[in-house]
């Protein structure tokens, strides 16, 4: 009996440590704009990242989308090939608004007031308006571009809370915690520190991914929706 206990144990360890790999190595798709930007790019240009002209931060973004989502897709892939986990599968059944997981009046109020602090402090943090502001900045065309490149960012961090939360529930047993949501802290906040050359950057990236990932459990795993959800927190 104690043998099945421990092998019980051992399995479960090492299916959430499988999931937490499948995290990092979202963590690294992301990585790959640091290798493109700052050592591939300006070998290129002759120039950095804060110095390219409209057309070479297009094709900066448009490469690191198309990296990001092939990366993606190849850990999703692996996911539902070693774990049975079909992630892919899910997105596609399932809807916005579960009848059978349906979202308690509490979730939402504390997802609105997650939304709120998270329009507010961009706002502080901007002056003003952040897709305004971005708009006046780069004009109609870069702006476009930019935006999509949010949106495959904010994939990619959602995947990292989805595989984050699912490594240390096996752990854990326990769905209460946002563990994907501290995951996306230490990582996502530990690459804008290395990006930005901000230590605040950092954190405040941290607090950040930490409210999405509560948001994911607040939606009920939903993932349609946390995704849709996470977009109006970061983007906006």
């Amino acid at each position: 009996m104690m043998k099945n206990t421990n092998e019980k144990k051992t399995g479960r360890f090492m299916e959430g440590f499988r999931f937490l790999i499948y995290g990092l190595e979202v963590f690294g798709v992301i990585g790959f704009e640091l290798l493109w930007g700052f050592v591939i790019e300006p070998l290129l240009y002759k120039r950095g990242v804060n110095d390219f002209n409209t057309w070479q931060m297009i094709v900066h973004w448009v490469v690191t989308c198309i990296a990001w989502g092939l990366g993606a897709l190849l850990v999703v892939k692996e996911c539902r090939k070693k774990s049975g986990l079909d992630l892919l599968g899910n997105i596609k059944n399932a809807s916005f608004f579960n009848k059978d997981n349906k979202i308690k009046i509490w979730q939402w109020i504390l997802i609105i007031i997650g939304i709120i602090l998270c329009l507010v402090s961009t706002w502080i943090d901007w002056n003003g308006s952040k897709v305004l502001a971005e708009f006046h900045s780069r004009g109609p065309l870069l702006f476009v571009f930019q935006y999509i490149y949010y949106l495959f960012e904010v994939m990619l961090v959602l995947l990292i809370i989805i595989f984050g939360q699912t490594a240390f529930e096996k752990w854990f047993n326990n769905n209460k915690i946002p563990f994907g949501g501290i995951l996306v802290a230490l990582t996502w906040g530990l690459g804008h520190w290395l990006t930005k050359g901000s230590l605040f950057a950092g954190l405040y990236t941290a607090v950040g991914g930490f409210i999405f990932g509560s948001a994911y459990l607040l939606s009920n795993r939903n993932v349609k929706l946390s995704y849709v959800i996470l977009c109006i927190m970061f983007i906006l």
